[in-house]
Formats: structure tokens, sequence, C-alpha cells
């Protein structure tokens, strides 16, 4: 009977999840329901799947103890409005007339066109209309209109009485009771961003949408019985208990094929493809690397996976062929020798004992995907190739949900009542929790929020997946239009995964862009080609091993961040395994557990190591006996307890939290626990394999994802080594890493390149490079507008260099306050003139009011010029400038801009000599990151550069720190003492200021 539900998916609307909306439906009786998210059908098929299993019973003795389990018929379709004015609702008839309405609705989306007041034929979907008093439309054979039981009374004498067959039972559901309703008005506040006693009643639902019996709803109807028999027998022809599939796993949903072919030529192709690839990567001979292709290829075979790993494939090839991008495969597909061979990976997994297990096996009951990293400006270039390569509607993004957050939640409730500003603030002020708790208005926030914490907010686009479907993906979703201009299915990868896809992750990093970038310069700056794919020459070169060791690998792809310079020195990192395992043990959890001090005590004194029985050290020998890596667990439930390697890896996703079944669960820890008593363990043993198992596994990370990061980590590294210059722009020209702008500047002035300011005839809009000269692009420059940092660098390559100020701005047709910023920077000292003549000269030239000077002339007019006195220049004048234009001044130190010529008694190079002793340091701020105790206080990690510019970094603890030791930019004086950790040198503070600074001459004037 209830032909339009609505859940909390109709966003801001709706107040009931699908699974309270179940369960609401189970208590009260109710056999049929209709999901009709307005403009979406996010919950359909999961509220289909959720009904059925409401069938199913979960344990064996439940029809025992009398709780037969019945079975919720669900129907689903769309509720179209427009500006929240209802239009007409549709209801598929089967799995046709789900695509129907989902592609229906997605031509609006995509093409961004209004929903037309009648829809366009459907031959598998109902339109029901709401109820008017007066109702003129023609309706067509699917056509009905939904009426209310409080409308009845209008129906007296009414037109539609001529057509009884088309009038059915409209209990439309938004609510749960008069709480949730409550909630509603709050969500409608939200979503018109007005105060909640301003919501029109038009823009909200009727108190009485809510669940009721379905006895109760017939009797409302008594008078009407043909109604309710309409009702039922619209009911009663829609089926979808197709997109129910009873099975551990449901079947795959994405491209059957890669070929014309079929599955025979998919086999046929990947093994091609593959065995050539074996030779490119092993040789002629490698009996251990056919061994363990053949292998791989049974199980993709057998799991139907050709088509996938083709389509990856050739998703790589257009890049590396024809587009001539650099790639990285990383996440668990590099623990495959297929990948490896189809060069979608870099990462040799017999090399690294990496599991195919842990990518793929027999018993995977999840689909698995590979990430695929491209540089962050050629991303776009493959997903178009992705959508282009395949038909309209069998490729999308993968859509996300984000839902409402805790401190968000109180804003929003706190505007839609009126609060002011400040009191908004200091409800969301962590530090004012004890003082909001005796507050009666933040008591009522808390209660709104405990019923909208976790609901869905916004429907947003994944980061990087991609669905390629082999039918229409509208069976089973609508798409949306994000900005991004590519279709998206408006659910998640969750969803994705219980219906059958595989998403391909189409990702993209800031390290790729250097990597490439630094190599295209390195060819034009010095003529030389590198094979950047020559990773196994890298990570046995000394010279490089000997930097990472160092830990100073600015600029670095994950190897940079303070954190993890400090532990790479605190390893004495000069090798590859050790940086992959570093890759895995900076991870915040595995810190946190206190594994990664673990880890380094037992690397440094590695015949200290007791391991736990043979088994154990055969195993973990390479990691002194900590579980560092997923396949670590893998490892020990297989050669420990006996488990096979399908079974080894479930259990390794269970412990990682992605086992949702608690039964299911208990039975793998028995199977566990029973198996390796069978292979003569004792029963103490046991436990405590799995208490560290237990312990672990949930912080562990894929030893295959931190290889591919520590193969991208040495790519950076040799580059930073051998040419540091052109590698050093590369990473100004495409942004990201870890710390400012600055700070690179300063790395690439510390390569002995000359860095200059911006110059007209020498920058483009990017960082360029010349021999040993850098000049800094346009990019950047506060206040530039974009077309002038394309048209100047572009005027010049076109018809050459400006030969004065008169000359650059009849060329580009600057204004007066572009060009002046320009002036002040030092932008145009090719002139010869000094920054305030030439200020002069363009307010002399231009006027103070802009003259349009892109005029043709036969001849070059002259224009007034004046003696001037000589005028005063100052460095520190300039300095601020650049302060003020760049975020930071290019050959003036931040130490002097002090007032004080002290820099300290003691430099970063000089920490050794000093440990144990107090001593005072000055440093200029890079940057901090703040932590939290077990006692829930603050303390800070900080990180410096001395007068001579090097690093050093120091520890902030609560009961020696000021609340916010940090007030931003500049030099701070600092007194602490030197401790050392494992052969890292620091400061713990004891008292923090920051330094004063000269003014700037032109404020004081």
């Amino acid at each position: 009977m209830f032909l339009n539900v609505h859940s909390s998916y109709s966003l801001k609307y709706g107040t009931l999840s699908i699974e309270q909306l179940i369960a609401a439906a189970r208590s009260l009786g109710i056999h049929q329901m209709v999901l009709t998210d307005i403009n979406n059908s996010t919950g359909a098929v999961e509220f289909i799947r959720a009904c059925y299993k409401q069938g199913i019973a979960k344990e064996a003795d439940e029809i025992q103890r009398g709780n037969i389990p019945y079975q919720i018929k669900p129907a689903a379709g769309i509720e179209f409005r427009t500006d929240n004015r209802l239009l007409y609702v549709g209801i598929a008839k089967n799995r046709e007339g789900m695509r129907e309405l989902n592609e229906f609705l997605s031509l609006h989306n995509i093409n961004h066109i209004p929903l037309p007041e009648t829809p366009p034929q459907m031959d598998n979907t109902y339109i029901i209309y709401p109820f008017r008093k007066s109702f003129s439309l023609a309706l067509k054979e699917n056509e009905f209109v939904g009426i209310r039981a409080k409308q009845l009374s209008l129906l007296y004498r009414h037109p539609l009485l001529k057509q009884k067959e088309k009038l059915l039972v409209w209990h439309p559901v938004t609510v749960g009771n008069k709480i949730t309703y409550r909630l509603h008005e709050y969500l409608r506040a939200i979503e018109l961003n007005t105060l909640l006693s301003k919501v029109p009643d038009e823009q909200k639902c009727d108190p009485d949408e809510f669940l009721i019996p379905e006895e109760e709803l017939t009797q409302q109807f008594k008078q009407y019985p043909f109604i309710v028999q309409n009702t039922q027998k619209l009911l009663n022809s829609c089926d979808l208990s197709v997109y129910f599939e009873d099975k551990p796993v449901p079947s795959s949903k994405n491209k059957f094929f890669y070929t014309d072919e079929g599955i025979e030529g998919d086999k046929k192709m990947l093994r091609e493809l593959a065995e050539r690839g074996l030779k490119y990567r092993y040789g002629e001979n490698n009996p251990t690397a056919v061994e363990r292709l053949e292998k791989e290829l049974r199980i993709i075979e057998l799991k139907n996976f050709c088509a996938y790993f083709l389509i990856t494939y050739d998703i790589v090839r257009y890049a590396m062929e024809d587009c001539g991008f650099y790639h990285v495969g990383r996440g668990s597909g590099a623990n495959s020798i297929v990948a490896y061979c189809l060069r979608i990976t870099d990462v040799d997994p017999i090399d690294l004992d990496l599991y195919f297990e842990r990518f793929l096996h027999e018993k995977r009951t999840s689909p698995p995907d590979f990430d695929i990293d491209f540089s962050w400006d050629e991303r776009e270039t493959i997903q178009k190739y992705i959508f282009k390569t395949y038909p309209e509607w069998h490729v999308a993004f993968l859509g996300t949900m984000s839902t409402f957050k805790d401190r968000a939640i109180i804003r929003e409730i706190g505007k839609v009542l009126g609060l002011p500003k400040e009191e908004i603030d200091s409800f969301t002020d962590p530090t004012k929790e004890r003082e909001n708790s005796a507050n009666s208005t933040y008591q009522k926030l808390l209660a709104v929020h405990q019923y909208m914490k976790s609901m869905p907010n916004q429907r947003s686009i994944h980061a990087g997946g991609i669905l390629i479907s082999e039918e229409p993906i509208t069976y089973y979703t609508a798409l949306d239009m994000p900005p991004k201009g590519f279709p998206t299915v408006q659910w998640d990868m969750y969803e994705a995964e219980a219906i059958g896809y595989e998403k391909f992750d189409i990702l993209s990093q800031r390290g790729i862009g250097h990597i490439r970038e630094a190599v295209q310069l390195i060819k034009k700056n010095k003529g030389r080609d590198i094979d950047i794919h020559d990773f196994k020459t890298f990570k046995d070169d000394q010279k490089l091993n000997g930097i990472l060791k160092e830990g100073q690998p600015i600029g670095c792809f994950y190897i940079e961040s303070p954190a993890m310079r400090q532990l790479l020195k605190k390893l004495k990192c000069d090798n590859y395994l050790t940086l992959v395992a570093a890759s895995s043990i900076i991870r915040p959890g595995v810190a946190s557990s206190g594994m990664m001090k673990s880890y380094i005590e037992r690397y440094h004194a590695p015949d200290k190591v007791v391991y736990l029985c043979g088994v154990m050290k055969e195993r973990l020998s390479e990691t002194y006996g900590v579980m560092v890596y997923q396949e670590d667990v893998i490892k020990v439930c297989h050669y420990f307890a006996g488990l096979d390697l399908a079974d080894a890896d479930i259990l390794r996703k269970a412990m990682s939290g992605k086992y949702r079944s608690k039964l299911a669960f208990e039975e793998l820890v028995n199977k566990f626990k029973f198996s390796a008593r069978k292979e003569g363990h004792s029963e103490e043993l046991i436990n405590e394999v799995w208490r560290q198992i237990s312990s672990f596994a949930g912080y562990s990370f894929s030893k295959a994802h931190s290889a591919s990061f520590a193969v991208e980590s040495y790519q950076s590294l040799y580059l930073k080594t051998y040419y540091p210059m052109e590698f050093m722009v590369a990473v100004l020209n495409n942004y990201g890493g870890f710390y400012s702008r600055w700070v690179y500047v300063h790395e690439l002035q510390k390569t002995g390149a000359r860095v200059h300011l911006p110059c007209v005839n020498q920058s483009d809009e990017v960082v360029n490079i010349n021999g040993e000269d850098a000049y800094l692009g346009f990019i950047g420059i506060q206040g530039l507008e974009e077309k002038n940092i394309k048209n100047i660098p572009n005027e010049r390559r076109a018809n050459g260099p400006y030969t004065d100020l008169e000359d650059f701005v009849k060329r580009t047709c600057i204004s007066l306050e572009q060009t002046i910023i320009l002036i002040r920077l030092g932008a145009l000292r090719f002139t010869g003139k000094d920054r305030k003549t030439l200020l002069w000269d363009v307010h002399n030239y231009l006027g103070f009011k802009q003259k349009k000077v892109n005029h043709a002339e036969l001849f070059k007019l002259s224009y007034k010029t004046y003696q001037l006195p000589a005028l005063a220049d100052s460095q520190l004048e300039n300095a601020y400038t650049e302060l003020e234009l760049l975020g930071y001044p290019l050959n003036y130190k931040m130490f002097d801009f002090l007032k004080t010529p002290y820099r300290g008694d003691t430099m970063a190079a000089d920490m050794h000599k000093h440990l144990g002793k107090t001593v005072k340091m000055v440093g200029n701020y890079v940057c901090e990151k703040t932590v939290h105790t077990v006692k829930n206080t603050k303390m800070w990690f900080g990180t410096f550069l001395d007068a001579n510019g090097d690093f050093f970094d120091t520890t902030h603890f609560p009961n020696t720190t000021p609340m916010y030791p940090f007030k931003g930019k500049g030099c701070y004086l600092i007194l602490g003492k030197v401790v050392e950790d494992f052969g890292f040198q620091s400061i713990e503070v004891l008292k923090f200021a920051k330094l004063d600074i000269q003014m700037n001459p032109v404020a004081i004037d």
C-alpha cells in the first residue's frame, strides 16, 4: 500500500535509513513498500536486497524459537521534483523499468535540462501524479493518480471518478514519528539556509507521513474499496526480485570480455601479453617466474578477471605509448606477477616475496582493484580516453556519500536556530566542552545532533574510481553530472561492491609530475635521456642510499616529511627493503600501537630478537619478528597455522575491520586455532601468536603498496641526487609536496642554482631553468591576473623581447595596477631603472586613469620625461615587497629581518656535540604538527631551519609549552635540551618565543 516511501537518501528531506525503514515495516507487519527517493535511486538496489534478506533465517534455530522470518516485497522507483514541487512518481514494473527511470533522470542531470511537467512514454514504468482538485490531464495507460485519505472528500463529482481504475492509495512516508518530523524540519531549514521558524509549509512534508499498519490504511479507504484494489494490483505487478542474488559474492557486473572473441579470446590475449612481459622482466629462463605466472593465470581465468586485467593494460598502454605519460601502479595489485609483466606495476612480486592471494584468490568475497596513479595534470586525459572508449551508460565515475559530521552539525543546527556566531563558535570549541555541558541550548543542539549524525548530507564523486559495465549501469542507478564533467553513479564503493562492480582507480599525485617534468628538463637543459624506469639500478646506487640514510630527501615523494626523515635517520635506512618497511610503519596507527618503536629496536639489535618459534623466525626474519605488512599476517596464518592462502587472506581482511559478520569472524578464529593445533603447536603458543596477529593486523599495510611508494621514492631520490636543479624546478612547477613553496625555493638555491626574481624578458608562466640560472615564473605572484600570467611570455615568444617600459605596456595592453605589481617585484629591471623610477614612469605614461595604448601607430610617439632626484631603494623594503607578493623573500633571509644579530649558540650541524645539554638556538619556522596525548592534552612537534639553512626538529611537551606556542612564520628563540633517539637529535623545548623583526621602511614613513 505504500507507494511513495522516502529514505534518508532523499537528502535533507527523508529521516529514516533503509535499515530503519525495514525495521519499522516489520514491526507493523507491512508486506509491501515502494522506495521512491527524491530525484535519485541511490538506495534502490540496497533496499531490494535488504528486504529480500529479511526472508532468510540467519541462524538455524530461529524457526525453532518461533521467529519465522517473513519477506517484505520491495519495489522501487524515483520521485521527481523541481524546486521541491512534486511533479510525479515513477515506479518500475521490472528491471527494464528501473533502467527507463534512471536514464530519464540521467539525461536531465547530465544535460542540465529541467524536468518536464509530464514524462515521456516508459513502457515498463508506472507514473503516478499527485491528486489535485482540478485534474485535467489525459492519463495514458501506465499513468495513475495518487489520492490521500484526507483528500477523499474532494472526489465528489470529480472527473476522475469516470476513470476509477486510475486512482491509487497515496500515503507518503518521510518520517518515523513526531520526533523525526522535527528532525525533518531541521533538515529542511538547513537545505533552504533559513531559520527553523521560517521554513514554509509547502517545503515540508505533512506531519502524518509515517508508516501505519496496512489494515489501518485500508480502513481509511473503506468507502472506496476499488482504490485499494487498484493499488494492490499495481503492487502485485511489480517484480524486482532479479536484483537480489542470494550468493556470497554477486556475479561481476563489469565488462565481461575485452576482445571480440569473448572469454577464449581474452584468455589467449592475456597469456600472450603476460608471456611477452615475462621475458622483458625476467629474461628467457626463469622457472620460478614461469611457475608463478601459470598459477596466477589459472586463478584469473577461474574468477573471470581476464577482461579486468586487459582493460587495465589498455589504459596503461594508451598512457605510455600514445601519450608518453608516466604512471605508478600501486596497492594490492602490485602483488601480481601478471600485473608486473603487463607493466601495470613496477614492483617485482618475486623479489619482495609478495603473495598473489593478497590481491586475488579462489575464495575472495570481494572484487580486487588496481590503483593507477598519473600526474595531477594528465589524469583527465586518461579519464577522457576511458569514457570515449566505452559506450554511453556503460562507463561512469563512482560516487561517494558525505555525511553530517559532528562539529558541522552543531554549526548547521546553531545557524537555523538563529544563534549568534560567537555562541556557535564556543559550542564547537573542544576546550569549552565542560562549560558548554551545563548550557541548555547546547544540550538541545546535542539532542538534534544524536539523530542527525552520520545521516547522508550530499552526493559527491569518488577520488578516482571508474566503473566499466557489461550492461547499462542505469539498470542499477541514475547518473549525476558533477562539476568535473563526467557522469557519476549515485552510490558509493561499498554499494558498488555489493552489486558486483570492481572499480578502476585512476588517481593522480604531484610526485609523478615532479618525476615527469624533471626528466623533460634534464633532456632540455643537459641533453640527457633518463630511463626513469631503471629502478633495479637505482636501488643499488650507494650514493642514493647514502643520502637516504642521512634523512634529507627534501622534495622526494613520500620520504620528505619530518616524521619520515626522522624515521629514515633512526633506521639508518640505506636500502630498498628497509625503505619499504619504513613506508609501512610510518602510518599513524602503527606508530601509536608501539610497533614502530619495537621495529626500530629490533632493527638495530637483530641478534637479540627472540622469536616465538622456528616458523615465526623463518617467515618474519625480514621484519625481525614484527608483523609490519598485511602479507605478514597471511604468512603466519598459512605457515604457522596451516590455513590455505585464500583462508589466510580472508582472515587478514577480517582483522582489518572489513568483515561485518561477527559469527563468520568467530568461525575463522576457531578455524585458525583448530588448524594450528593440528600443526602440533601448544595452546600457549597459539594464543600468543593470535594475540600478536590481532594486535598488528588492524594497523598493517600492504607490502605491495609500500613497495610501490618506495619505487617512486627512489626515482625521485635519483633525480634529486644527480640532477638536483632540474628536479627542484620540477617540484616547484608541480606544487604539492609536504612543505611551503619557499622551502623548495631554498632547496633550489642550495643546489647552486642562481634563482632570479620574475622578469618579463626571462620568465615563463612557471619556473624555468637554463644552465644554472632559474627564473621564478609569473604563477605565484599575488594579485597578478591569469590573463597576464599567460599573455606576457606568449607575446615575448611571438614578437621578441620587450625593449622598454612603453613597449611592454603597449604590447601586453596591461593595466596600471597590474604593471605596478610587476615593477614593485623587479620584473622590469631589464630597463636598467630602479623600481621607484619605473613607478614614476608608469604613472607618467599611463596616467592615473588607464589609457588605451594598443591603437595602431605610424610613428612611435614620445611622452614627457622628467629628471628625477635619486630615489632611495632599500633592500629591506624590497624584501618586504617580495614577502607580500611572493609569500617569501628570495635573496633576503628571514633571519635578516630580525632586530637582533643573534643566531643562536648552537647550529643544527653541531647538535650531536651537545647531547643532554641545554642549548639556545634560533630557527626559522618551517612547519608544525599538533598531537593529543593519552591525557587529552596537546603537544607539538616543530621543524625549523637554522641560519646555515640546515633543518632541526623540536618537541614541545604540554607542561613546558604555552597553549598555542607557534605564532606563524618567522624566527623563534628556542631554549631546550638536546636529546637523541636512535641517532636522531632533536630539541626538547623548555622556553620558546618569536623574535621581533625590523619594520618595513615604507610603513615607518
